[in-house]
């Protein structure tokens, strides 16, 4: 199983890091050339429904199809929370007939609630368990 850890680098400035060698500067809004943790959030739920609707797009558009995913939602700040995360799938679909287009947002519909983890874990809810532990005692 993957490895997931970050590193504090600097004031509230992290490196994200996973055991297959991927890397990610995180840090707050006001520091150039990071994300933000709810930023990649938001990428982690576009990512998510991209590869999710990947092989039905491709099966239908040929697997050089080209899509952006954008996604977008303000924090509540009183909250501390995003209410509402809003994906767009921009696709050329004008190959296709207006049947094969209905049938195709059907099945990636589809394809997105059931086997997008992160969005069904964000539309499901989760438990979040967090501990410290004490490096500095034996």
């Amino acid at each position: 199983m993957t490895q997931l850890w970050v590193e504090r680098t600097g004031v509230r400035r992290y490196t994200g890091h996973s055991s297959r060698g991927a890397q990610v500067l995180v840090g707050s809004e006001d520091v150039d050339g990071v994300f933000t943790p709810g930023e990649l959030l938001k990428i982690a739920l576009a990512a998510c429904s991209g590869m999710a609707s990947d092989q039905p797009l491709a099966h239908r558009l040929g697997d050089d199809y080209r899509a952006v995913i954008r996604v977008s939602g303000a924090a509540d700040r009183d909250q501390e929370r995003y209410p509402l995360l809003q994906e767009t799938l921009e696709v050329d679909l004008s190959g296709l007939t207006d049947e094969q287009v209905q049938r195709l947002l059907v099945v990636v519909n589809r394809a997105v609630d059931q086997v997008c983890t992160v969005g069904r874990t964000l539309k499901s809810g989760t438990t979040v368990t967090f501990e410290i532990a004490d490096r500095g005692r034996a």
